[in-house]
């Protein structure tokens, strides 16, 4: 995990890089994006603004976060009926979801880029952005089976 304040900074920097306008809202919306510890949903992260700017408008959230998904500084991770963002560590790694309670914990290993790379050559694709999802029960789930 990266230390939030470096974080949200270099998101920052990378955003006016682009020239993209950076209003009181976007500043809040990376700044929560670079401080999560988990994976928050744009909704929640919609509420968490909303209270602190009430006329936040959805498309915001969301133009925002696929832009910054575009400059891969976040990685979304698609649910059955909802997606989650990973912005604090938007470097390709495995996550853990629980089929019971959609708890998202990181996998604290690296992909392999050889073999990303065998891949790419079987497979002929270019890979852009690699996402690998276990699915399982978490260890609360696990006891309460």
């Amino acid at each position: 995990m990266s230390h939030p304040e470096a974080r949200f900074n270099e998101i920052l920097s990378l955003l006016k890089g682009r020239d993209f306008r950076l209003t009181p809202q976007r500043v809040e919306l990376v700044r929560l994006i670079a401080v999560s510890e988990g994976h928050p949903s744009a909704a929640q992260l919609y509420a968490k603004i909303k209270e602190k700017f009430p006329t936040m408008s959805h498309a915001t959230v969301y133009k925002t976060l696929a832009l910054l998904k575009e400059m891969n500084q976040v990685m979304e991770i698609d649910l059955r009926d909802d997606s989650r963002y990973d912005g604090n560590r938007p470097d390709p790694h495995p996550h853990l979801i629980c089929t019971k309670c959609n708890q998202i914990v990181d996998g604290d290993m690296e992909i392999n880029a050889e073999l990303l790379k065998k891949l790419e050559d079987a497979s002929g694709y270019q890979i852009i952005r690699p996402q690998i999802t276990f699915y399982g029960l978490c260890p609360d789930c696990k006891q309460s089976a």
